[in-house]
């Protein structure tokens, strides 16, 4: 698994998925409240668990049909996810500027394309290659950062850590960090770069339209 793939990969199973519609005959059920003695860990832990339990269940279904694990990341990881803090810090200083319609629309095409280009690298995930440490986090901190690992096909653990803030709901991660790259950083530069040239209309656009997030580059020449 290449990296920026395990990086996208991140950030689905991190429930990086925005409103993505549902796949299941019946509306998945809500994933269990938080308790305020809650560790970060326990909360990853408990949406892995969750979610690989479902994997192994109906794994064939899955590879065949990859577009079904979105009604996973809505049942088990969207909850825990606060999906437009981390568009805000994507975006900087362009989510300022930008229109309510048009924050929306980001919003949703970013995390449609996340699942579409790499959700089909969820249905190999399994236990076996996922460790979550423990935290220690006291009832005062607002701020913790979960620590993972994941291995690769190569038997290789890449570091996986979530960063996650204190809200009135509970903890909600909101960025990725793998093997030292951060997804709201990496994504920020190359989203930023396409702005500054071309404006947000055509991240939106490119997105919209299947594009990998992670190919959206300085590449005027390309989009000319």
């Amino acid at each position: 698994m290449k990296l920026s793939t395990l990086l996208a990969a991140g950030v689905v199973l991190a429930g990086a998925i925005l409103n993505s519609s549902a796949v299941f005959a019946q509306a998945p059920a809500a994933a269990p409240a938080q308790t305020n003695n809650q560790q970060p860990s326990e909360i990853v832990q408990a949406s892995a668990q969750g979610i690989l339990k479902d994997l192994d269940a109906n794994r064939d279904l899955y590879r065949k049909d990859p577009s079904k694990i979105s009604g996973l990341v809505d049942k088990y990881l969207l909850p825990h996810f606060d999906t437009e803090y981390a568009a805000r810090l994507v975006l900087a200083k362009y989510w300022r500027t930008a229109t309510d319609d048009q924050k929306k629309r980001f919003i949703d095409a970013f995390y449609h394309s996340l699942l579409s280009n790499y959700g089909a690298a969820l249905a190999e995930f399994t236990a076996d290659r996922l460790k979550v440490f423990p935290s220690n986090v006291s009832p005062t901190d607002d701020h913790a950062t979960v620590r993972t690992e994941v291995k690769r096909d190569n038997g290789d653990r890449i570091a996986v850590n979530y960063e996650l803030r204190k809200e009135p709901g509970g903890w909600k991660a909101y960025d990725v960090n793998i093997d030292g790259i951060s997804y709201v950083k990496s994504y920020r530069e190359d989203f930023g770069a396409q702005i500054e040239q071309k404006g947000i209309e055509s991240v939106i656009s490119r997105l919209q339209k299947g594009e990998k997030p992670d190919s959206i580059k300085k590449t005027t020449d390309k989009t000319s």
